[in-house]
């Protein structure tokens, strides 16, 4: 296997819902909801960084395609790391998430290591971390 990861999916309880924070509350470039015209193929994708999306789809979908048994979520199963350049822009980037409707979990704050970073969730509980970290500042 190649280290190569192009998408990452993520279960929805509301695609609708997600797809407008995502898309009008952190403003993720999308072409919004397609394949609504297969029982379980309603999806949107959003453009991340060159050859990476971010894929919403309903959790009973995946469900459904996987084969799996629908259970309950768990925010702490994984996070999603948003690295920026600056402890000023994890606190603008953790406000634009409050004002589109997530819950700030940990207020963004100075880190052991050394960072900066705060964690909210989206409004399927998914978790996401805003750091700044001095070691891995993003080359934009």
């Amino acid at each position: 296997m190649k280290s190569r990861i192009t998408m990452i999916t993520i279960g929805v309880d509301d695609l609708e819902r997600a797809l407008q924070f995502y898309r009008d509350g952190l403003g993720l470039k999308t072409e919004g909801i397609i394949g609504k015209e297969f029982e379980y193929g309603a999806v949107a994708f959003f453009d991340l960084q060159a050859g990476l999306k971010l894929a919403i789809w309903p959790r009973k979908s995946i469900s459904r395609d996987s084969g799996l048994t629908l259970s309950s979520p768990s925010p702490t199963e994984f996070t999603l790391g948003h690295n920026v350049s600056s402890k000023a822009e994890v606190d603008a980037v953790m406000k634009q998430a409050k004002n589109a409707g997530a819950v700030i979990v940990k207020p963004a704050q100075e880190t052991f290591w050394g960072g900066y970073a705060g964690y909210f969730q989206d409004p399927d509980r998914h978790l996401w971390e805003v750091v700044w970290n001095p070691q891995l500042v993003p080359q934009d």
